[in-house]
């Protein structure tokens, strides 16, 4: 295949060796981050009540091993805490960042994976073009004495590249997509989290005495 190709097919062939590792790369991260079949929903309402009563210790062994965004967030909540209480608008602050860099550290290479997906089938048309002009340069050149086997070869074999092209870019997109939703998933959730956090802490400055203004 790559020989009747050419050089084009080689480096669609190559792309698919990098779409392939992407892959297996996003799906083991995410894996280990319970992204794709965990739900911490029950783990961050049971934290949140223990945290909203002032008990770290117990809001933490919530969380345990658990190495999901949200839970990352929740125990960076906690450290916070014990290096000293912020105010409550430095504090949601910092979450907002630091969830925002949890963010940053799940969406590394997907980049590469969209990229892949819009230039793929433009090197495979590119490969097509190239193809198609060979063909019909190979019938100028016999003339008169053209040999249809010849062109119907030149054209098989530019199509061949537009195939492949689509065969990788395919994959790609759908596979972008999908990490793509997952992540947004997070995020609503991690936003949520935080909505919840902000809404816990206006109520804890609340109900704390006040101290009397002489």
């Amino acid at each position: 295949m790559i020989s009747a190709g050419g050089p084009i097919v080689a480096v669609l062939c190559f792309l698919s060796i990098v779409v392939a590792t992407l892959a297996l790369v996003k799906l083991w991260q995410f894996c280990q981050c319970g992204l794709l079949f965990g739900d911490n929903t029950t783990i961050n309402q049971l934290f949140l009540e223990h945290w909203s009563r002032n008990d770290l210790t117990a809001a933490e062994s919530t969380l345990k091993d658990n190495k999901a965004p949200e839970a990352q967030l929740l125990r960076h909540l906690c450290q916070t805490e014990k290096s000293g209480r912020l105010e409550n608008e430095a504090q949601h602050n910092e979450l907002q960042r630091y969830a925002l860099s949890l963010l940053g550290q799940l969406r590394s290479y997907l980049r590469p994976l969209e990229v892949i997906a819009t230039v793929a089938p433009l090197i495979g048309l590119l490969g097509t073009v190239t193809g198609m002009i060979e063909a019909f340069q190979a019938m100028e050149a016999a003339g008169k004495q053209v040999d249809p086997s010849v062109l119907s070869g030149g054209i098989w074999q530019a199509l061949l590249t537009t195939a492949i092209g689509l065969i990788v870019a395919i994959p790609a997109s759908l596979l972008h997509s999908w990490f793509e939703r997952k992540l947004e998933v997070c995020g609503q959730n991690m936003g949520d989290a935080l909505a919840q956090i902000s809404i816990l802490a206006s109520r804890k400055a609340a109900s704390e005495p006040q101290l009397a203004v002489v």
